[in-house]
């Protein structure tokens, strides 16, 4: 199973049209996360790719970044770093804000979570405009670490969502 391309995967992948609301496909990765199969071959994907990078943490973003990121980290022995929406780690935090469709988003990381100069791959489920995974490079700007790369499972290219990212090197699974 480790061997799944790209049409493979898309085949876990599911499209719900006019979800959250009319005019939007959402591109659901239940059907992924529910095959216990594949979604090991896509966490081993990750682990691969990063299995000779001394990668020190992965910073994660909830929800669903959360996810992969806690398998990752624990497949390559890194720590688990979580960027969480407003209000829900409980000591102190650094925050950036994000833009959504309708206002601003918060998403915070504990201020002690990391140090200078580790080395950290930053995961999420899906890259769409990069809104999300800006902030969190912003966030990680903070703590001056080394950004071996940015990963999705998903990435929605015609977005242009990279270019919200830097020059940060970007990797994702499957792109639409």
């Amino acid at each position: 199973m480790t061997g799944l391309d790209q049409q493979e995967l898309k085949r876990y992948i599911r499209d719900i049209p006019d979800f959250p609301k009319p005019g939007i496909l959402f591109r659901d990765i239940t059907p992924l996360l529910q095959n216990g199969p594949v979604l090991h071959a896509v966490i081993e994907r990750f682990a691969q790719r990063y299995a000779t990078q001394r990668v020190e943490a992965i910073v994660a973003v909830e929800s669903r970044g959360l996810i992969f990121g806690s398998a990752l980290a624990y497949r390559l022995g890194a720590g688990l770093i979580p960027v969480r929406k407003a209000g829900r780690l409980p000591a102190k935090t650094i925050q950036a804000t994000y833009a959504l469709e309708y206002g601003e988003g918060i998403l915070e990381v504990h201020a002690d979570s990391l140090s200078n100069g580790k080395r950290v791959v930053l995961i999420d489920d899906l890259l769409a405009t990069g809104g999300t995974m800006g902030a969190v490079v912003e966030l990680m700007e903070h703590f001056r670490v080394q950004i071996v790369e940015v990963a999705f499972l998903v990435e929605l290219s015609a977005l242009g969502g990279r270019m919200r990212l830097g020059t940060h090197p970007v990797f994702s699974l499957v792109q639409y």
